[in-house]
């Protein structure tokens, strides 16, 4: 195909780092090698049982034609009613939204509410597929670098420097991916404050990763600590992570009766309606019981607890220990510099996680794809099992390594 055909907004599109991990290690396995694969963000738990046989009931009784485009009467009333029980948000089923995945209804309020030069900032390290929707949406990415000291957490400090007259929204991805950071009530509050000072400014909440936190941590979303900022606050989330429904693909949006209409708008002229059995399958994840969910995230906080250690262990590296999400963000900067057995040198995160791979078979994502080096993403949604072997591997392919600071120790 010719290069011209192609347009041109492509060139600022880059393939998501995540996918291409994870295909590449899936690659590898069909030829019979060994690899841990630590990139994709998905959960190793089921679906729950009383999920699924309501999938099967509403494929028994016929509900496979269209619905409406932006949901049905029925997943959109289970969506308010979480909203209310669970966040002390309260909208009206004009003011809601559901997609094919909380991906989809970013993308749906980005090509909404985006025009060129409209800017979007970003806090870094990021979700891979912010900056590349803004751009689709011909909009202009500004990443924010918070400290790592601070937990990668956006100040009001860096927020008020970032924010220009051209600033069109703010996203806020709590708990984080890749970082698993996550914002309390008190740092939301503060982030309003300045908030208020510029009206022009909207605010995407991604909350996807909401009922995944720990250590007694207690989840905020910015449009019920700051209810005056409700009116120009998208709050986003979806049931793929807690309720391990990645393949359905169902996400949703509360927000501005108008924004969400143009939203839906958008959506009837690309996907049209989400599945309809996918969506009785969510109507049924977010109204029926809710326990299973302590046992996932006790399981998810003990696998977290043992490779924050376990990494810490490792010469050269250094991890935070995250508040929630199922991902760990190590800086490999103490591995940069070194020199691999064959010769090679470590010069980025990108080097390092190929040496990985290569070396050892574990698959994870470099920082670079986060916007945030030198780092690296691990998911730790698998057996406990494999987290310990992936992080012996980790440890040895380090171990391997010499000159920088990974050999002295440090």
């Amino acid at each position: 195909m010719d290069a011209a055909f192609l347009a041109q907004r492509l060139c600022k599109v880059k393939p998501s780092p995540t996918l291409g991990i994870t295909r590449m290690a899936q690659e590898m396995k069909a030829q019979g090698k060994n690899v841990i694969a630590l990139a994709a963000g998905e959960p190793d738990f089921d679906t729950p049982d009383f999920i699924k046989r309501a999938a099967c009931d509403a494929i028994a009784a016929g509900k496979t034609r269209y619905t409406a485009v932006d949901g049905t009467a029925d997943l959109k009333q289970a969506i308010i009613d979480k909203f209310s029980r669970e966040n002390g948000l309260f909208y009206k089923p004009s003011e809601i939204l559901a997609g094919t995945g909380a991906k989809q209804v970013i993308f749906n309020a980005f090509m909404a509410s985006l025009s060129p030069g409209d800017e979007v900032l970003i806090p870094c390290p990021y979700w891979v597929s912010y900056p590349d929707m803004v751009n689709l949406a011909e909009g202009m990415p500004v990443f924010v670098s918070p400290s790592a000291s601070k937990g990668f957490l956006l100040t009001p400090d860096d927020l008020d420097a970032a924010i220009t007259p051209k600033t069109k929204w703010l996203i806020l991805n709590s708990p984080g991916n890749p970082s698993g950071s996550a914002y309390t009530a008190d740092a939301l509050q503060a982030l309003a404050a300045v908030l208020r000072r510029h009206p022009h400014v909207w605010i995407l909440s991604d909350d996807i990763y909401e009922h995944l936190v720990f250590d007694d941590f207690v989840f905020a979303t910015l449009a019920a600590v700051a209810p005056d900022l409700k009116a120009r606050t998208l709050t986003v989330n979806g049931v793929s992570k807690a309720y391990s429904m990645t393949g359905w693909r169902i996400g949703y949006a509360g927000g501005p009766e108008t924004l969400i209409k143009k939203m839906a708008e958008i959506q009837g002229h690309s996907t049209s309606n989400p599945c309809s059995i996918s969506q009785a399958a969510a109507t049924a994840a977010l109204n029926g019981d809710q326990g299973f969910l302590k046992e996932r995230v006790k399981a998810f906080q003990e696998r977290r607890d043992l490779v924050v250690e376990a990494i810490n262990g490792i010469p050269g590296l250094s991890c935070p220990k995250p508040n929630g999400a199922f991902y760990v963000y190590p800086s490999c900067d103490g591995v940069m510099g070194c020199r691999t057995p064959d010769g090679k040198t470590i010069r980025t995160d990108d080097d390092f996680a190929a040496y990985l791979l290569e070396s050892e078979g574990v698959a994870v994502v470099p920082g670079s794809g986060f916007g945030l080096s030198p780092a690296f993403r691990i998911s730790y949604a698998t057996s406990t099992e494999t987290l310990i072997e992936a992080c012996a591997r980790i440890k040895r392919a380090c171990e391997k390594l010499s000159g920088g600071t990974a050999s002295k120790g440090l």
